[in-house]
Parts: C-alpha cells; structure tokens; sequence
C-alpha cells in the first residue's frame, strides 16, 4: 500500500507536535508564560521596561552556567564546584587586572584557570574512577579557598587601566538596548544546542549517559569526552565570573556561593535526566527562566524572599516526577 505525500506530511507534523508535548522544556516554557501573565495582572511592576530588563539580565549567569552544567548531566555526571569556580575566575580576572595588565591577559589567565580545574576535575573521574559528587565537592572548596588566597580574603574593586572596558563588557548593551550577558547567553545556548543535536560530539555524549558501557564498546572515547565536558562546565563557570565582574564592578569571595544548586535546578527543572541521556541547551535556558521569574516575583508579591528555596525544591521535584512518568509510560 503506497502512502500518499499528504499522508507523509501529516505524519511529519503528528510526531513533531507530539515530541512537542513531551518535552519538558516545552511545558516549563508555558509554566512561565502563565507566570509572566499573571504577574502582569497582579502587579504594577512585573511588566516595566526595567524590570524586565533586570530579569533577563540577571538570569544569563545561571544560564550561562547551566548550558556546560547540562552536557555533564546528559553524560550521567555533575559538577558541584561551578559556583567555586566563578569566584576563582572572577578574583583571577580582578587582581591580574589590578596588576596593571590589560582586559585580554585577564580574560587568558582567568579562562585558562577554569579550563585548568574542569580537567583536573575530569582527569580524576574519566580516569581514576572518582565519584564525580566527591571530586566536585572537594574542588567546591578548593577552588573558594584558592579565591581567598588569590586576594588575601579582600573585595577587589580596581581593574587597572582597562577597568572602564571591563565593566562595558559586562555592564553594557552594544546591540539595540539589549544587556551584553544576554548576547552572550544567546551566543553559548545557540552554540552548545549546535553543538548536541548537529555533532558527533553531541551523539557521543548522549549515548554515553544512555550506556556508557554499550557506549564504550562502539568505539566511542568515553574518557577523553567526559574530560572535555568537566572542562566546559568549567568555561561555562569562568565565563560567566568574568562578564558578572564587569556587571558588578567589584569581586568578594562569597560571589558565587549556593550558585551550583541553582545550575542543577535550572538543567533539570528543563528536563536533563539525573540519571543521563536527556537535556538540552533550550532546556537549561528554560529553567534558569523559570528560576529567575520565581526569585522576581516574590519581592513583587511581598512574599518573603526565605520561600524561594521552597519552591526551586517543589520546582525540582516536579520535574523529576514528570521524567518519572515519562519513562514509565514509555515502558508500558
């Protein structure tokens, strides 16, 4: 029996709508949307041009974040160390500059660090066998206390003679009004969601979460990929520590502190699977959204702002019931 073109086409766009409704990004879109809607209504602030400005300005260091944090995810890992790494980066960044070099050696040195402490980080669990929980979280307070050395434990506020570049770089809007953190942010997720669907890379890392073993025995080079991805997560983290100083105009040793819990919560509120083999660049974006819309709201609504743990964890929750249901129907 032949099968009609009109028939094909139909068929086409029957299995996109249905993978359409499947996705948890998808849903969690909507869930902000409906937020958004309502926060309009109830509020007088929520839809000004300043506070709208605010949140996607200030949900692009979480995103940032959590496009490298969800490729580590995809491969079954996580890394408890980004908010660490930030710090360390952004204090690397802060006092090279404050030693009278320029913006390009401290964006070098400080990205050099990152990638530095991602594959120490990989080497140990690709390698050696380390649980990724136990590196990460040793390197959680390694990379703090490297921070604290690095300016003796003091805010550093002075970035040398490129100081006024710096803070345009993270603080500006080069293009139609719109905050650089957010160019940059839609920059990486078009990348790193190139990168997953497009790419033999992208593959390998799904199949890797999927079965590392089976994933081992096609040829695939499980040790050397999940090096490359810890040091992503790195970069990820480092990159979002030098354009937050350039926001900020200043570097504490607490930036960044708490940071990895909320990266988690964006990748898996957008649907990376903890257990592997699922997520996406969309995902993360979706979820660092959601997270920041929450944050917003509840000074908006006069709720007090302790509550927002609370619901990131309902958030988190939901959204691994969700995955749960899913796979269980995909098993009947």
């Amino acid at each position: 029996m032949s099968v009609t073109l009109d028939q094909t086409i139909a068929q086409r766009q029957h299995t996109w709508l249905t993978s359409l409704l499947k996705s948890q990004a998808f849903w969690v879109f909507v869930a902000i949307i409906v937020a958004c809607l309502f926060l309009t209504v109830a509020t007088d602030s929520f839809a000004t041009s300043k506070n709208i400005f605010n949140i996607t300005r200030n949900v692009t260091f979480t995103a940032i974040i959590a496009l490298g944090m969800t490729m580590v995810i995809i491969i079954g890992g996580i890394d408890l160390s980004v908010g660490s790494v930030l710090c360390l980066s952004s204090m690397v960044l802060a006092v090279t500059m404050h030693a009278g070099f320029g913006l390009e050696v401290g964006i070098l040195v400080a990205v050099v660090t990152s990638l530095a402490i991602g594959a120490f980080n990989g080497v140990l669990i690709a390698y050696l066998g380390f649980p990724p929980f136990v590196v990460t979280l040793g390197m959680l307070s390694i990379a703090r206390s490297l921070a604290m050395v690095a300016s003796n434990n003091t805010v550093v506020f002075e970035f040398g003679p490129d100081h006024a570049r710096l803070l345009d770089l993270g603080g500006g809007a080069w293009l139609l009004g719109i905050a650089n953190p957010v160019l940059y942010m839609v920059a990486l997720a078009l990348i790193v969601g190139f990168v997953l669907k497009w790419t033999k890379f992208g593959r390998h890392l799904y199949a890797i979460g999927g079965n590392e073993h089976a994933a081992t025995l096609t040829g695939v080079p499980v040790r050397p990929i999940k090096v490359v991805v810890y040091m992503l997560s790195a970069l990820s983290a480092g990159i979002a520590g030098i354009v937050q100083t350039g926001w900020l105009g200043a570097v504490t040793t607490n930036l960044g502190t708490g940071m990895e819990l909320q990266v988690i919560a964006a990748a898996v509120i957008g649907g990376a699977s903890l257990i592997g083999g699922i997520g996406g660049a969309t995902g993360a974006l979706v979820g660092a959204a959601l997270i920041e819309v929450i944050r917003n709201s509840l000074g908006l609504l006069g709720i007090n702002a302790f509550w927002q743990g609370t619901f990131i964890g309902a958030c988190i929750i939901i959204a691994v019931a969700f995955e749960r249901v899913r796979q269980m129907r995909s098993s009947d």
